[in-house]
């Protein structure tokens, strides 16, 4: 049996553990040891199982992922999006739909503390959910905001799925964290639009909020500043080059405690929040450990020089290409975790966009959109879910049919980038 029949037999196997339910980082390990072992030998097998996890724990370009996932769980412990969402509330005042654009605009900035869409997601509707709720929101708008909002913590940097990307595929990490800027800021605009067009086409959706002055809105604002303050601090200094992604990353983890220690972090809290640190961490790196001895399995099985060969046999052009993996990412996304989906399928289809001659930097963008989408869309969307243990009297249903227009909204962003590169590649 030739390397390449072995390797699909092998990921066929792995298909199947994932199917029975097996953590997808266990079966990552097992299929690319055993696949590597059946195809080289045992011994060679046992020596990258042994040396692999070392050096990918020790391997300093991971070191920003325990720190980016601390700034968030600071900000989460400490409730810091209670002041947040209260000094955007402020901003929008009488404005029909006022709450809900509200909800996205704290997403949007905590997204930029958290680098995680669950984290941000979960957050925000603890503060926003029930302020809607009270206001008389239909339960379709108010779910489908709060489960679309939380995306964009997986896009605006700095993020953890930019940031494997990168170290994926040997991108730059500072060029991948640019590049999201203005995807992910475009993502919050489009939500805007689309919930004012919701609210002016079908007005009972939301009400009218409570107007405020110039002081209040000036208030608000300064409620904001702390926390736009860390992420121009992160992202100027990796623009400028004054410091690099991993001292962004410890910058950023100290900046937010100090924050959180200012509104009154306890000891307690602390503890907790260092200990939801590792325990996010250690899931993160087991998946990393999986993906890298899966990878060796698949150098081996040359799987991807055969899907390059036969992909070049179909004579596709290079943007047929494009959304033939796009379609397979978003199909993907809709049943798997966003982080393991892109260590799973990145380094099998990398080498399709390297030989159709696209960016990777532009790829990893539209990449991680693709991704989000699958965070809102049926039959699993994991940012639906987090909405309704929060509401657990409203219907998935009615999150899914909350959460269609920002489906939308995400292929329309999808199709800009798609169609103009410079989005996402114009301040490198």
């Amino acid at each position: 049996m030739s390397s390449s029949m072995i390797g699909l037999v092998c990921i066929g196997l792995m298909l199947v553990m994932m199917a029975l339910r097996a953590p997808i980082a266990l079966s990552m390990a097992a299929i690319g040891f055993f696949g590597f072992a059946w195809i080289i030998a045992f011994d060679p097998a046992m020596a990258i199982l042994e040396s692999g996890p070392f050096e990918t724990l020790s391997n300093y370009s991971f070191s920003p992922i325990p720190m980016f996932i601390m700034m968030g769980v600071f900000a989460s412990r400490a409730k810091m999006s209670d002041q947040l969402f209260s000094g955007a509330r402020t901003l929008f005042g009488a404005w029909r739909g006022g709450i809900a654009l509200s909800a996205i605009l704290s997403c949007g900035i905590f997204s930029a503390i958290s680098g995680s869409s669950v984290a941000t997601a979960a957050s925000m509707s603890r503060v926003a959910l029930p302020e809607m709720k009270k206001h008389g929101y239909a339960d379709s708008l108010a779910t489908g905001t709060l489960a679309a909002g939380g995306t964009l913590g997986i896009m605006i940097p700095p993020s953890i799925a930019l940031l494997l990307y990168a170290l994926i595929t040997e991108q730059s990490v500072g060029d991948m964290f640019i590049a999201g800027l203005i995807p992910g800021l475009l993502g919050l605009v489009l939500y805007c639009v689309t919930i004012s067009i919701m609210v002016k086409w079908k007005p009972e959706l939301a009400t009218p909020g409570d107007a405020t002055n110039l002081k209040e809105k000036l208030i608000g604002l300064k409620g904001l500043i702390p926390f736009t303050g860390v992420f121009l601090v992160i992202i100027g200094g990796i623009y400028t080059g004054l410091f690099t992604p991993t001292e962004a990353a410890a910058i950023g983890a100290f900046s937010t405690l100090v924050i959180a220690i200012v509104r009154g972090m306890t000891f307690e809290q602390f503890r907790e929040s260092l200990q939801e640190t590792l325990v996010t961490s250690i899931m993160i790196f087991f998946m990393i450990i999986g993906a890298e001895i899966f990878g060796y399995f698949l150098s081996v099985s040359r799987i991807s020089f055969e899907l390059v060969s036969f992909v070049d046999s179909l004579h596709l052009t290079p943007f047929a290409v494009l959304i033939c993996i796009l379609i397979l990412f978003m199909l993907l996304g809709c049943v798997m975790d966003s982080l393991a989906m892109l260590l799973l399928t990145v380094p099998v289809v990398y080498p399709l966009i390297q030989a159709a001659g696209f960016d990777p930097v532009w790829f990893g963008i539209i990449a991680v959109i693709t991704v989000e989408l699958g965070l809102i869309t049926p039959p699993v969307g994991m940012n639906v879910f987090v909405i309704k243990a929060f509401a657990p009297d409203i219907s998935i249903g009615s999150i899914y049919k909350g959460v269609m227009p920002f489906v939308i909204s995400d292929i329309v962003r999808l199709a800009l980038i798609i169609s103009f590169p410079v989005l996402a590649l114009g301040l490198l």
